[in-house]
């Protein structure tokens, strides 16, 4: 391509990308879980933000909860060519694609952007014996039996453990994990000493750890993180990472047009400064990628928990 054919492809590249971001959409987004919870929350803050900045309007949310996402996600897939529609979703729902069997996958979408994440720690109480993450892995490789607790099976507290047991040399197939419905039950089994440790979001330890009844060996981030006094497991030799994420698909079959709209308006919402506060005031970890990085992203996350969930033993 030579200088002339170059420039006239990036002009019409602009004159086309120009008006998608400009544009003004009429939204709907589907949270695929009950109201209240980190989707239903993640979706009427994306609304709020895309009105008060005029990026959308109106932009309707609504919820279609169940199995882990997956029931939404087949309505999203049916919804084919509806360039007005997006759902909220993340690494929770590529879990539960793969525990539930559903016949429809993230494959099947058209990937926008991710959003948030929150990355997780593993505590223990106060008075436990293990200071470091090591005095843990220790004891866990001497006694397989060592209990964990955290959210539903199959999640993403459940596949921190898994990964920890696999970089600690622990059969992870035999790893005794114990699940609980929401955070307030993990977090009593913990304290009770009713198991050795804990694992879930660090919002939810977070007060009991300022507190001094929690004691966190570790983080999932890659590096520390500013306001978390916590070490990273990377940091003390357990080469693991994993944020729990959020992100946004919209439906296969939209045109280029319409998808390039969409990540624009993602963009747009991103880098406006209610986004940021809305991050701060929520305590919410950017993560943002959008357009093609996050369609690679997907497929790589979905290739790497499947295999965390076949070391657990949930998947074949």
């Amino acid at each position: 391509m030579n200088v002339k054919t170059a420039a006239l492809a990036l002009s019409a590249l602009l004159s086309t990308a120009a008006p998608a971001a400009a544009q003004t959409l009429n939204l709907r987004v589907m949270a695929p879980a009950s109201p209240g919870g980190g989707w239903d929350q993640t979706s009427r803050a994306i609304q709020t933000v895309l009105q008060d900045e005029g990026i959308a309007k109106p932009v309707q949310v609504f919820n279609v909860p169940g199995a882990g996402g997956t029931i939404g996600l087949a309505q999203l897939y049916n919804s084919r060519g509806d360039g007005n529609l997006l759902m909220t979703m993340g690494l929770v729902m590529v879990g539960a694609i793969q525990t539930n069997s559903s016949k429809v996958d993230l494959s099947r979408v058209t990937p926008i952007a991710r959003l948030t994440g929150e990355y997780e720690v593993i505590v223990v109480p106060a008075s436990s014996p293990y200071k470091t993450l090591g005095d843990l892995a220790t004891a866990w490789k001497a006694n397989n039996a060592l209990a964990f607790a955290g959210g539903s099976a199959g999640g993403t507290d459940h596949m921190l453990v898994g990964l920890f047991a696999k970089a600690a040399g622990v059969d992870t197939k035999k790893m005794n994990y114990v699940p609980f419905s929401g955070g307030g039950e993990t977090l009593a089994a913990v304290l009770g000493n009713q198991v050795a440790a804990g694992v879930a979001g660090y919002g939810e330890f977070e007060a009991q750890i300022k507190a001094g009844k929690l004691r966190a060996l570790g983080i999932s981030a890659p590096k520390a993180q500013a306001g978390i006094p916590v070490p990273t497991m990377k940091s003390q030799g357990f080469n693991v990472d994993l944020a729990n994420w959020r992100g946004i698909v919209a439906p296969p079959g939209i045109s280029s047009s319409q998808k390039a709209a969409l990540v624009a308006a993602m963009d747009r919402m991103h880098k406006s400064k209610a986004w940021k506060d809305t991050l701060k005031t929520r305590n919410w970890t950017d993560l943002y990628m959008s357009g093609s990085r996050f369609d690679v992203f997907l497929k790589l996350e979905a290739v790497r928990t499947r295999e965390v969930l076949k070391d657990i033993g949930l998947v074949k």
